[in-house]
Parts: structure tokens; C-alpha cells; sequence
């Protein structure tokens, strides 16, 4: 393996001349224009709303104070990010990122299921799209048990912080697509583990070369990077590498 899979972490705010807020539309469009293989953002359930933000209190991303989830939608509708943007929407990621590259929906908050099902049922149908555009993942492994119930051919990435006692063994019953794994709890066996039961090992958050390579080095599928950009500028240069190195050898 010489690249890593590029998943563009809450839509890839950190470009090499340019930063955006995260999980914004603007950061989103940037990282689509890059040809990312994946982007990545947070959603939570309001009032039978989807929007996407990754905080659970405000003032860090959305601008205010208090709890998300103690906010009416109207109130949330009235939220701007530091560009100016409004919270964005599911709907409204959808539409920008159709069929380019491979969204990756991590459920933040409590009772997103049913809508978000809805939603990406409707939306691929309405816009003759397949569902194998998009991956649900969580740290909350009953909502993923929810989704496989509920849409059982949309992809569920099973997050995880620390190393299990059996591994990747919580993915099997979840018949999970991929095993998303955090950067500081990281190590062979549990690799080879998700490895020997089918599953793609997607790393977060990978944002400094001497770490990419690390992953390369482990064996690693892809990883989660709020630096879209420089990813993959170092994806080219390893592939660079080795195909000279190859051509060397041939």
C-alpha cells in the first residue's frame, strides 16, 4: 500500500492556504474540489431536523451559549459559523456532495435514526443515487445496531476509543464496514484483528506526515485528516516513490 484512503475529518477545515470552519459547507466544497476520497461530518437530531455541527455546547463552532440539544430548531436556524454560514443541514450536504465522493455521517446525538434513514432513502431515490455513497458511523454502537435493522445496505463504521479487550470483535454483530480507530490508541494486533475479519481500518485524527506514514507502515486503509490537502500531497509523493522505486527494480 503506498496512499492512504482520504476522508476529509468534519469536511477538512485545513487547507494549505486557506482554513475553514469545520464540518462547514465552505470546507466542504474546498476539500469535494480536491478530489478527497471521503468527507466526514457530525450530525444531531433537533425537532426532526438534521443538522451538522460536532459540539454538544456552543461558542466553540456555532456562535452562542448553552447546550445544542436545550436550543429549539428556530433558535438553531438563527446560529452562524465564523464565516457567516448558517448551521448547515443534512439535506444541504447532500446536495453538495451527490455522488463525488463518499460521505461519511457520524451521528452525534441522541435519536438520529429514523430521520436519517428517511432522509438518505429519499434523497438517493429523488436523485437516482446508491446508498453505497454514504457510511453511518458512531461511538454509540446501539444506534448503528439501529441503522442495520432499520437499512441494513447503508455501511456502518463502528468508532472506537481505546483498544478492546477482544479487538475488533464489537464490529461482527453490527456487520460493520469499517473499524474507525483513534490515533493514541493504536497498535498491530488490533490492525491485523479488523483486518482478518473483513473490515476497512480507518484512523483518527491523522493531521502530521510522520504519523501517515506510520499508518502506511501499520498497514492502515485510510484515516481521518483535518488537513485534506497535505494528505494528499504526501499520498502523491509516496506513490511517486514507488513507482521509482519499482521501475529501479524492474
Amino acid at each position: 500500500m503506498a496512499s492512504l484512503f482520504c476522508i476529509a475529518h468534519r469536511g477538512g477545515p485545513i487547507h494549505n492556504a486557506h482554513t475553514s470552519p469545520e464540518n462547514s459547507l465552505e470546507a466542504i466544497r474546498r476539500s469535494l474540489e480536491l478530489g478527497v476520497d471521503a468527507i466526514e461530518i457530525d450530525i444531531w437530531q433537533i425537532e426532526g431536523e438534521l443538522i451538522v455541527t460536532h459540539d454538544r455546547r456552543l461558542g466553540r463552532q456555532l456562535k452562542g451559549r448553552g447546550l445544542l440539544l436545550q436550543k429549539s430548531l428556530a433558535e438553531v436556524r438563527q446560529l452562524t459559523l465564523e464565516n457567516g454560514e448558517p448551521v448547515p443541514t443534512l439535506h444541504q450536504v447532500l446536495e453538495l456532495v451527490g455522488d463525488r465522493a463518499l460521505l461519511n455521517i457520524e451521528i452525534k446525538g441522541p435519536d438520529c435514526v429514523p430521520t436519517l434513514v428517511k432522509q438518505l432513502t429519499e434523497f438517493t431515490r429523488d436523485h437516482q443515487l446508491s446508498l453505497e455513497h454514504y457510511l453511518v458511523s458512531s461511538f454509540d454502537h446501539r444506534q448503528l445496531f439501529q441503522m442495520l435493522q432499520a437499512a441494513p445496505e447503508i455501511k456502518r463504521g463502528v468508532l472506537m476509543e481505546g483498544i478492546p479487550y477482544h479487538y475488533a470483535q464489537c464490529c461482527d454483530e453490527l456487520k460493520a464496514y469499517s473499524f474507525n480507530t483513534h490515533l493514541g490508541f493504536l497498535n498491530q494486533d488490533m490492525i491485523n484483528d479488523a483486518r482478518r475479519r473483513g473490515l476497512k481500518n480507518w484512523v483518527y485524527t491523522v493531521n502530521h506526515e510522520e504519523d501517515w506514514q506510520w499508518m502506511l507502515d501499520l498497514g492502515v486503509d485510510g484515516v481521518f485528516t483535518d488537513r485534506p490537502e497535505a494528505l494528499m500531497a504526501f499520498n502523491q509523493a509516496s506513490l511517486n516513490r514507488a513507482n521509482q522505486t519499482g521501475n529501479y527494480f524492474s
